[in-house]
């Protein structure tokens, strides 16, 4: 009998088979583990993070800007709400698709979005990149609408800056906007990050760390398009705190609209504390644009505008006084003795000097001249003589007295000196000794000298209030959103100078009478309510020398500037204004009644409106070239 065996023999080849399947598994296993390992282990903090934040985003709220106010608390500054059109590529399946879906929705350059991802390379996964910020209704409508259809794009609401009157003091006000690489590595102690606006420019920069406020956070939890579904935690922000200034909004309003159509600058100071109730130059820029992001076209158009808006001219033009700085060499004569009140010196039209021939500006003279009618009158020749008496040095003595030739101090950006020269100055700039030829131009405002606006305004505070130089400042006082007072500030004597009375007398009764008198350059300032003071001034902008302008455009830039600086009322002053007009031509004419229209606007905002006296029943008077 044959024996069967129990089990039956393995071919070779299934062996085979079995192995190599058995190993094709061992592979596939060790690489699974392998990828496992690098995902959990090697890289698993980054993939970690990546999943959090596919569910859990951070994202930060802005702190509202405090408020600026104007001395009798009506709003300059706020801020409003405003909406970012934001895109977070990470959160779209097709990010390039997406955007050009957008683009359509909004009717935008498709290039123009598509560029963004690749201006955005380097930034951090789910970061978010701004497409646009303060949108309109119409796109915010669009976004909404089509959300399903956008991925990754979604809306953040922030305050956004808000100035109430556009240019009206944005000189002063100045401006914000998003910080800068270089600002960022400055300012990163003091909790800055990208995308945070800072004051750049005037009170903004000046009292950044008050106005601004501490930004806020919340743990949001969206969804797989990037919508927010829940706030898991937040951190509220904290506001800024408010600026009360002391400037009066209503005064304000009415430099600015006075000086439409013109380039120039008021200046306006309370006289007994030197604090600024106005200050307003044109052309001027709006402050808003850089609220909401300057363009690099608008930003170059700024930066080419040959009339400069962006300048401060109240603080950063420096002008020749012309017939203005005559107010310096009477108080210097008077307290020198160089003349006495009734001192006649005479004026032919003009007056030879060397071998030059310096020349009034009445063609025919004003004759037989004292201090009063010389001040009244704006007489040159009488002042040439003046000049001569004094010598330039002690000029120069009595206008930096008066706040001339050096900063006033004023808490804001680059504000210029101006220049009054003398001796040493003659020396050290050209190696060389004053000649006495040039202080006849010195004498009447023009030659090397120049000085600012707010200076002359300030110059105008200290004769009406008798010889206190007060160093200009405009904020009041920083509040908390409760009402607590932060810091406060006051007025700051830089000095006195003393001077007799009766130089201020007699100088104070010839600008009230350069206004009042019917015969003074300055009528057209001749108010029905109040008895202002004040002296004309027209700066020789260039020697013509006969030369005859045909070009329109070159004869306006060759006109002389108009000047007219006032205090108010003469008998009891409280407001000091300076105002110049670029190429304005006669002081008398085209600067005088601005001074005129800002003092009865002050008045009439503090209720004081006077009934006419009978100083001020007299005729309009004359508006002489001076």
């Amino acid at each position: 009998m044959i024996s069967l065996s129990s089990q039956k023999e393995v071919p070779p080849e299934f062996r085979y088979r079995t192995e190599l399947l058995l190993a094709v598994v061992a592979v596939v296993f060790i690489f699974l583990f392998g990828r496992l390992f690098f995902l959990q282990v090697i890289d698993g903090e980054r993939y970690t993070y990546l999943s959090e934040n596919n569910r859990i985003r951070l994202k930060k709220v802005p702190g509202t800007r405090g408020m600026v106010l104007d001395q009798r608390g009506q709003l300059l500054v706020d801020s409003r709400p405003s909406f970012d059109l934001l895109f977070v590529p990470e959160d779209a399946p097709d990010p390039e698709n997406t955007l050009r879906q957008l683009a359509r929705f909004l009717g935008r350059d498709e290039s123009e979005l598509l560029k963004s991802i690749n201006e955005n390379k380097f930034r951090a996964p789910f970061e978010e990149i701004v497409l646009g910020k303060d949108i309109d209704w119409t796109s915010m409508v669009a976004v909404e609408s089509h959300q399903l259809d956008l991925p990754g794009v979604t809306l953040r609401s922030r305050p956004r800056r808000s100035y109430i009157e556009s240019g009206m003091a944005a000189h002063l006000l100045g401006y914000l906007s998003e910080i800068g690489p270089k600002q960022l590595k400055m300012q990163k102690a003091n909790g800055y990050s990208m995308g945070d606006e800072i004051g750049q420019f005037g009170l903004e920069r000046r009292w950044e760390e008050f106005l601004r406020g501490q930004s806020g956070g919340q743990q949001v939890e969206v969804d797989a398009l990037g919508r927010r579904v829940r706030v898991l935690h937040e951190v509220e922000d904290v506001p800024g705190n408010n600026v009360i200034l002391t400037l009066d909004k209503d005064v304000q309003q009415t430099a600015f609209e006075a000086l439409q159509g013109k380039e120039g600058a008021i200046v306006a100071l309370d006289v007994s504390n030197g604090a600024v109730l106005a200050m307003a130059s044109t052309p001027a820029f709006d402050p808003n644009v850089f609220a909401r992001g300057v363009t690099a076209e608008e930003w170059r158009t700024l930066m080419t505008d040959r009339l400069h808006p962006l300048n401060n001219r109240a603080i950063h033009g420096q002008y020749p006084p012309g017939s203005t700085f005559k107010i310096v060499l009477s108080i210097a004569a008077l307290e020198e003795g160089a003349v006495q009140p009734d001192t006649r010196l005479f004026c032919a039209g003009s007056m030879p000097f060397g071998n030059r021939v310096f020349r009034d500006w009445k063609k025919e003279g004003h004759g037989s001249v004292d201090l009063h009618r010389g001040i009244v009158q704006s007489c040159d020749v009488y002042f040439y003589q003046v000049g001569q008496r004094l010598g330039v040095d002690k000029i120069a003595h009595y206008a930096r007295a008066l706040g001339l030739g050096e900063k006033s101090g004023i808490d804001l950006d680059d504000e210029k000196p101006g220049l009054i020269p003398d001796t040493e100055w003659k020396k050290k700039r050209y190696g060389q000794p004053w000649f006495p030829g040039a202080t006849p131009s010195i004498s009447i405002g023009q030659g090397y000298v120049t000085v600012t606006p707010l200076q002359m305004a300030n110059m105008m505070a200290t004769v009406a209030n008798g010889g206190t130089l007060y160093r200009p400042w405009f904020v009041r006082k920083v509040e908390s959103l409760d009402g607590t007072v932060i810091r406060e500030y006051g007025p700051e004597v830089i000095h006195s100078i003393e001077l007799k009375e009766t130089t201020l007398e007699q100088v104070r009764r010839a600008l009230s009478d350069v206004v009042n008198s019917g015969e003074g350059t300055g009528g057209a300032a001749k108010s029905q309510i109040t008895q202002i003071a004040g002296k004309t001034g027209t700066a020789q902008v260039v020697e013509m020398r006969g030369k005859i302008v045909k070009s329109e455009d070159l004869s306006y830039l060759l006109r002389d500037h108009a000047w007219f600086v006032a205090y108010a009322p003469a008998e009891k002053p409280e407001i000091a204004v300076a105002v110049i007009v670029e190429h304005g031509g006669h002081g008398g004419s085209a600067a005088a009644p601005l001074a005129k229209k800002v003092i009865e606007k002050y008045l009439s905002v503090r209720g004081q409106t006077p009934p006419a006296r009978e100083t001020l029943a007299r005729g309009q008077g004359a508006t002489g070239a001076n």
